[in-house]
């Protein structure tokens, strides 16, 4: 049987968000206090990587107290790894098969026991949990609805958000990580994670809210995929 989690880390890869890190971060750290009431034997260290970042995300992350590594605009399955490895680094390299790793973004609200379901699902054996993420703010309600129309928000959906994963230590390392990939990187992993592993779950129950903008700080991802909605080429 598996060991339950010892140690948590909180990726947040963030590009140029010092308006949306804030709630971010606040959001995090209601979650962590809801899990350490929980659960204090657990040890939770939260991770930003400033990936390419000119704005004042450094200093909203410093603010908030929180772990930082830079990257040099190198994409966001890069940064997520960075991030992973920041937080690892600041808990100590501990043990990764007791250790769970949740994963989120920079523009993204989690609820407050988002931290505290996914470490009972890894105290129960799971290597994978696979969350939702709704989209807020967006502007125009054609997109909204096409949205709402290509997304079930229920349990054992086929979602995924980098938004909303969280995955045990060993078995990220044991599939390379999110790897260098600047689109899809959640995806990779999850198909990769799945592919060695039984033990995973798709739920609403973590359900996340992210920024319905439709430019992209990125490029492409979540964004990019909205604002593609809006023209019909989603």
């Amino acid at each position: 049987m598996t060991a339950g989690i010892t140690h948590v880390v909180v990726a947040v890869p963030a590009r140029d968000e010092e308006a949306l890190l804030p709630a971010s971060l606040r959001a995090l750290s209601a979650a962590v206090a809801v899990l350490e009431a929980a659960r204090p034997d657990v040890r939770v260290a939260v991770a930003v990587a400033l990936d390419g970042c000119t704005d004042g995300s450094a200093r909203v992350a410093a603010e908030a107290g929180v772990a930082v590594t830079t990257l040099a605009g190198d994409g966001v399955g890069a940064a997520r790894d960075a991030a992973v490895a920041r937080g690892l680094e600041v808990l100590g390299a501990p043990e990764e098969s007791t250790t769970w790793l949740a994963c989120t973004d920079a523009d993204t609200v989690v609820p407050p026991r988002w931290l505290l379901r996914q470490v009972r699902w890894a105290d129960q054996g799971l290597d994978l949990v696979v969350g939702t993420a709704e989209p807020v703010g967006v502007d125009r309600p054609e997109m909204l609805a096409a949205w709402h129309a290509r997304h079930q928000l229920v349990e054992g959906h086929e979602h995924v958000h980098g938004a909303n994963l969280g995955v045990r230590a060993s078995r990220w390392r044991e599939v390379g990580g999110f790897g260098p990939l600047r689109l899809g990187e959640d995806v990779r992993l999850v198909e990769r994670v799945r592919a060695v592993s039984e033990q995973w779950v798709a739920t609403d129950t973590t359900r996340v809210l992210t920024s319905g903008r439709s430019r992209s700080r990125v490029g492409a991802g979540f964004a990019g995929y909205l604002s593609d909605l809006g023209t019909g080429t989603g």
